[in-house]
């Protein structure tokens, strides 16, 4: 089992970045799929998910701004960030959650910053 995420790095505020994380090794069309995020200091925080029926959710800082899409046939999920603002600045992690599992990614790092 493996979630591996790319498309972190450093942007300047208002700029835009997408996360993908390409999942193997389970059937990835019947997990919930969740991405979070710790800024330095802090808990780790749930930012988007989706479910195996494509309900979506949000935590309120983030609404208008990200998106969170999955793409079954290719087992990945995708999270685009526009407007981006220096309190976005965290390591972002892919999860991915049935009904015991719990799969996390290692992480990928998004600086916002002028």
């Amino acid at each position: 089992v493996q979630l591996v995420e790319s498309g972190g790095g450093l942007v300047q505020p208002g700029g835009s970045l997408r996360l993908s994380c390409a999942a193997s090794g389970f059937t990835f069309s019947r997990y919930t799929i969740n991405w979070y995020r710790q800024a330095p200091g802090k808990e780790r925080e749930l930012v988007a998910r989706m479910s195996t029926t494509d309900y979506t959710y949000y935590i309120e800082s983030v609404k208008g701004r990200f998106t969170i899409s999955r793409d079954n046939a290719k087992n990945t999920v995708f999270l685009q960030m526009n407007s981006l603002k220096t309190e976005d600045t965290a390591v972002y992690f892919c999860n991915a959650r049935g009904r015991v599992e719990d799969y996390w990614g290692q992480g990928t790092q998004v600086t916002v910053s002028s």
